[in-house]
């Protein structure tokens, strides 16, 4: 069983009631967070993300540990709208307002003031003014922080969206096609994309996505394991030639919109 860290205390309840039941599936799978990244095509840095609260986890990944952890995904997709809702909302960062200066007392011109009180006015001064410089200054350091986290989110969504590579650590999986047509294009149920660039020794649900299509429009090339090898690469090489396409064995955009609109051969 994982030791969990604690969630963040400002992260929102509903966001906790998606992470809870994502970290019992991986607790019930016994894979390591790089043997996750192996069978869902999400890297493990991105899982790390997902299951402490720092990062929502896209809807296909949700799909993919359920599948892992035998669940129904019904539920946690349910789970993953509501909690897309609050993370949209963001988080509100706060911060104290300074104190206010105190009140310097009113100068009567007829008055004679003692040097010794100009003196404490001018020191009293400076501290007001260093106060708030100061808060001024880790008011700029918060917002340049969360800014830069933010940006290393959207990097790392940005890598974790490149499929995987063939590893020693690789755990062999089958995946199940559920084909479906929609508005004229074929999807297998395992990955909607439309783009991603796939070629020999990427792994993940978009090959097996792409295996499953291949095997309708009835090309042998052994089990859906998500595994882009040599048959994958073969099956590819015929159905471009089929269709007029770039030979070269890579899944880009041309071959996926060939293999979503192919008819069985």
């Amino acid at each position: 069983m994982s030791r969990w860290k604690e969630l963040p205390a400002e992260l929102h309840p509903h966001i906790r009631q998606l992470v809870v039941p994502l970290r019992k599936l991986k607790d019930r799978s016994q894979l390591s967070t790089r043997q996750l990244a192996a069978k869902t095509g999400y890297s493990a840095r991105s899982w790390q993300r997902y299951l402490n609260g720092r990062s929502l986890p896209p809807r296909e990944a949700v799909e993919a540990i359920a599948r892992i952890g035998s669940d129904d995904p019904t539920r946690l997709l349910v789970l993953h709208e509501i909690a897309a809702e609050r993370w949209a909302e963001g988080r509100v960062v706060t911060t104290d307002a300074p104190e206010s200066a105190p009140e310097t007392p009113a100068h009567t011109p007829t008055e004679q003031q003692p040097y010794g009180r100009y003196l404490r006015v001018a020191v009293t001064a400076g501290a007001v003014a260093l106060v708030l410089s100061v808060s001024a200054a880790l008011l700029l350091a918060v917002r340049l922080a969360d800014a830069r986290t933010e940006l290393a989110d959207i990097r790392a969504d940005t890598v974790a969206a490149t499929p995987a590579v063939v590893s020693e650590s690789l755990v062999p999986v089958i995946y199940t096609c559920r084909l479906e047509q929609r508005d004229g294009l074929w999807y297998a149920g395992l990955s909607r994309t439309t783009n991603t660039i796939l070629a020999n020794t990427h792994i993940g649900v978009e090959v097996a996505e792409a295996q499953c299509l291949l095997r309708r429009a009835g090309y042998s090339l052994g089990e859906i394991d998500g595994v882009f090898g040599p048959k994958t690469q073969a099956a590819v090489k015929r159905i471009q030639t089929r269709d007029g396409l770039v030979v070269d064995g890579v899944i880009g955009l041309s071959t996926w919109k060939a293999l979503r609109e192919a008819a069985p051969k």
